[in-house]
């Protein structure tokens, strides 16, 4: 498969995709799975099981605290099984108790979808750890997303109701007719690629040079396929998906970015069918997609290029440095512009290594909450924080109240708003700027000047858009970046849901306004492009200054020759 071919190949199928997929999912979170896979009794006997009854529907408030105990319980339970490891069963290579900082730092990771990894999986995390913790809340934070999603959706479409419908039903729907299915599908394609799935531990083996070497194995495949299908990307492996246990040939690869891609595709399409309304689905999708794109051309442009360094060495075909042979620069170029749009977090190639604007881009989709697809019903949720800021706007420009799909806009939803669009930009900086201006900070960072706050901007951008990746040198799991990255998970996880909830819950209480004359259209090519304005425009008054210290002054210095 040549490189221009396979991200040709994954992109027009994930867009060829998402939309019957995003009418499938529409149709499991209104509560009416299609046949074709026929696992109610999977799901009654969750409810049987769970005592739970899912009917009886919640108000915002109720809603709300059942999403936060769930995420409370599911810490606990992944932070004690990582301290209890060493008596817990399966665990062949007798790991002991994780340090304690670290284990919080995976917990909060974990829960919110993040998966950002301050340690080497293969030295640390049992089997039973992996599978029990982790991979479990890898399903669980991706479900979690896709509630909130449908409870927005719901908060459009009902009318003077108290009601956003069952976190518990939600949650098992999306995992049960969703995420399963897709993971199996996936595992079993990997697992044909060569992807190990064993309990059996590392394997001892001589080198041709007479060494012994320690290979570790373990049961990747399923960890790996819904890493990449539920917007999770934590690798089994410190590699992540540059390894060659979890990513061992090109097909593997083009198989990984596609499922990095599909289920964000099809989210914007599901929230349009909850709608009633295609067309605002379309016009979502339509927004998003013109960002990936534009942010592709300039991560594979900056990528291309050639620059002094590399012609005093003798180097052209662009900057393969950090860049696996198996793949090469352009299929490495779309993941790494892919997981960092889409809240993913996997790796196939070394970010560190990427050009400086390059990275601009891809902090870019992190540091303004990932709209552009963004994680499993999350990033759907940032857009249309994206999207009533914009009707905000469109309305002080025409002197109307703003209104979306029939409800009127009024303080409290625009106070909500604001909340989910800031408060992750503000931990981002904050915690950026006490990183580099503290001693315990400037200990984790490895790169000098310029590319050094670029490491530090990079973390704290990820975490607070719960994806996950990093530059490399960064040392990640020192004390201060355990605790200071896992406050940045919780501000930037529950800056979006929380709001999410309370804007559905105040416009379902609200009657629906009938469209006139002088409503504002949100589905035509100048919303769309207004929204896209938006959200660039946003994330170059709060950021911009940042990235100048950073990628923009690398850059600078790298063109000149420095």
């Amino acid at each position: 498969m040549t490189t221009w071919l396979e991200p040709t190949l994954v992109l027009a199928l994930a867009f060829l995709l998402g939309r019957p997929l995003g009418a499938y999912l529409g149709k499991v979170l209104e509560g009416k799975p299609p046949r074709v896979l026929p696992l109610q009794w999977l799901e009654r006997a969750v409810y049987c099981v769970g005592g739970v009854d899912p009917f009886v529907e919640m108000t915002g408030r109720g809603y709300a605290m059942a999403l936060l105990r769930f995420h409370l319980v599911g810490l606990l339970c992944v932070f004690l099984v990582q301290e209890l490891q060493q008596w817990l069963p399966l665990n062949p290579q007798r790991f002991g108790a994780v340090r304690w900082d670290v284990a919080l730092n995976t917990a909060v990771s974990f829960v919110t979808n993040t998966d950002w990894q301050a340690y080497a999986g293969e030295q640390t995390m049992s089997h039973f750890t992996q599978m029990l913790a982790l991979t479990v809340q890898n399903f669980l934070s991706a479900a979690a997303g896709l509630a909130v999603l449908a409870v927005l959706a719901r908060g459009f479409t009902r009318r003077e109701c108290p009601t956003l419908g069952n976190f518990w039903a939600d949650l098992v729907r999306a995992t049960v007719y969703v995420l399963l299915p897709l993971s199996l599908i996936w595992s079993v394609l990997l697992v044909s690629q060569g992807v190990p799935q064993t309990f059996s531990g590392h394997l001892q083996v001589t080198t041709l040079e007479g060494t012994r070497q320690t290979i570790a194995i373990g049961p990747v495949a399923s960890q790996e396929a819904i890493k990449q299908v539920g917007s999770n990307g934590g690798g089994f492996f410190n590699a992540n998906s540059a390894h060659p246990f979890e990513n061992p040939t090109p097909l593997s690869n083009f198989l990984e970015t596609l499922a990095i891609l599909l289920l964000p595709v099809a989210c914007p399409f599901a929230f349009g069918h909850l709608l009633g309304d295609r067309k605002q689905g379309w016009a979502l999708f339509c927004a998003m997609a013109g960002l990936f794109l534009v942010g592709l051309l300039v991560v594979l442009g900056a990528e291309w290029s050639t620059v002094p360094q590399f012609e005093r060495l003798g180097i052209v075909g662009g900057n393969v440095e950090g860049k696996e042979a198996r793949f090469g620069l352009i299929p490495s170029a779309l993941w790494a512009q892919a997981t960092t749009a889409v809240s993913n977090g996997a790796v196939n190639s070394a970010h560190e290594s990427l050009m400086p604007l390059a990275s601009l881009v891809l902090m870019f989709n992190m540091g303004v909450g990932e709209p552009i697809f963004g994680g499993a019903g999350a990033g759907v949720l940032t857009m249309m924080f994206y999207v009533l800021l914009t009707m905000f706007l469109a309305g002080l420009m025409i002197g109307r109240t703003p209104e979306y799909f029939g409800k009127k806009l009024g303080p409290y939803e625009m106070a909500m708003t604001i909340v989910g669009v800031v408060v992750p930009v503000v931990a981002l900086l904050a915690l950026a700027s006490l990183a580099i201006g503290t001693p315990q900070g400037r200990m984790g960072v490895t790169g000098e000047g310029a590319h050094g706050i670029s490491q530090v901007l990079y973390a704290f951008a990820s975490t607070t858009g719960n994806n996950g990746s990093a530059l490399a040198g960064l040392r990640a799991d020192l004390s201060f970046y355990t605790l200071a990255t896992s406050f940045a998970m919780l501000a930037g996880r529950f800056a979006t849901l929380l709001p999410a909830i309370a804007i559905a819950s105040s416009l379902a209480r609200k009657r629906a306004m009938a469209a006139t004359a002088a409503t504002f259209p949100t589905s035509n090519v100048f919303f769309i492009a207004l929204l896209m304005s938006v959200v660039v425009l946003e994330g170059a008054l709060t950021l911009f200054p940042a990235f100048v210290l950073g990628p923009v002054l690398e850059h600078l210095q790298l063109v000149s020759g420095r």
